[in-house]
């Protein structure tokens, strides 16, 4: 029988729907023995307290090890990541605050970290977000900490001078901005709307295609496409989801500057986590005023075989001129390494703060 002849796609289809059946029934039973761990930590027990990231980067890495094609990693990340949180959302479904309203790359950051099957919490602003997930109404937050293109999201950094919360993830997202409006046509746009960092990722694709277009900033690109929508002569640069949520077309995209363009968010919580075998530690240092003080600050992380990833100093807000560091650095809080190095910092730190010890982002 000759390959592509009727007989020969029957019984290939049949052979998938046989694979579906079994694909369906472990799923299944991943689900029961999942509910079980919910019953063996208590009745009582909410969602969050289900819910452990290490585990669940660990799950994903071996993933991503096992793999032999022909489907990409990500596409497996994604399909385990959506299995894993229908597992969890059996209980309850986690509450998962972002900066909102619905459309934002925010809240795409938030599903591909957790999954489709949570609750989402749209909110007003990143403060919002700091603020539920400290007082318990949101079980974590995710809010964006730096661009690739524009760097680092200030207000996000400043809030942690102030909050308790732990970073206990993070999440790196590919960013493509689209130019959206209600006729899909460039010659009625007179006026766009978009979040700050957005028009400074899209700067040069603007200057040469809407030269003297009014440019109107707002808090989000949700935002941005919910006025859109409003006006026949008016625009939005968002991210395409926004397209369908608030009824627009696309008319031209993607147009950041830069394709490589990626935004890192940090996931909010309220507890460190144990190790998941391949972790970064954020930490902010008060450092004190004397000669030297950063350096001999640093110095311990690297005799002790850590390597820093990022270091970026903001005012420190309890007095004139103190300036606070956020430092990340390879590794767990746990680790004795780590532990050394942080206990050599007492002579020259005013204070040190273990922000979050979570595990680096899969793709």
């Amino acid at each position: 029988m000759s390959t592509g002849s009727p007989g020969e796609l029957a019984r290939l289809r049949e052979r998938i729907d046989g694979i579906d059946r079994e694909i369906q029934s472990l799923i299944s039973e991943r689900a029961r023995f999942a509910a079980q761990v919910g019953r063996a930590k208590g009745e009582l027990a909410r969602a969050v307290d289900y819910y452990r990231p290490e585990r669940e980067s660990q799950v994903l890495r071996r993933v991503i090890d096992r793999n032999e094609g022909p489907l990409e990693n990500a596409v497996l990340v994604r399909v385990f990541r959506e299995i894993m949180s229908a597992c969890l959302a059996q209980q309850e479904p986690l509450k998962v605050g972002y900066l909102g309203p619905e459309g934002t790359h925010s809240q795409q950051a938030a599903l591909k970290h957790f999954g489709h099957s949570v609750r989402g919490l749209p909110l007003a602003s990143i403060e919002e977000v700091f603020q539920e997930v400290a007082a318990g109404h949101a079980d974590f937050g995710v809010v964006p900490v730096e661009n690739s293109t524009q760097g680092t999201i200030q207000s996000t950094l400043d809030m942690f001078l102030s909050s308790d919360v732990r970073i206990c993830g993070e999440v790196e997202l590919r960013v493509h901005q689209h130019l959206l409006s209600r006729t899909g046509r460039i010659e009625d746009i007179e006026r766009v709307y978009s979040h700050p960092q957005s028009f400074a990722q899209c700067r040069a694709w603007l200057r040469t295609h809407l030269p003297g277009v009014e440019m109107i900033p707002v808090a989000s690109n949700a935002d941005a496409a919910r006025r859109a929508r409003n006006a026949d002569d008016a625009a939005a640069i968002a991210g395409v989801s926004a397209a369908s949520v608030y009824g627009l077309k696309v008319v031209q995209g993607p147009i950041e500057d830069r394709p490589d363009n990626t935004t890192r968010f940090l996931v909010l919580g309220r507890e460190l986590f144990t190790p998941s075998g391949n972790d970064r530690t954020s930490l902010l240092v008060f450092i004190r005023d004397q000669p030297g003080a950063l350096y001999h600050v640093l110095e311990p992380f690297a005799r002790n075989g850590l390597s820093m990833t990022r270091i970026e100093s903001r005012p420190g807000h309890a007095q004139p001129w103190q300036y606070a560091f956020f430092i990340d650095i390879d590794g767990h809080v746990d680790q004795p390494a780590m532990e050394q190095a942080l206990g050599e910092l007492g002579d020259f730190a005013q204070e040190v703060r273990v922000l979050g010890s979570y595990p680096v982002a899969i793709g």
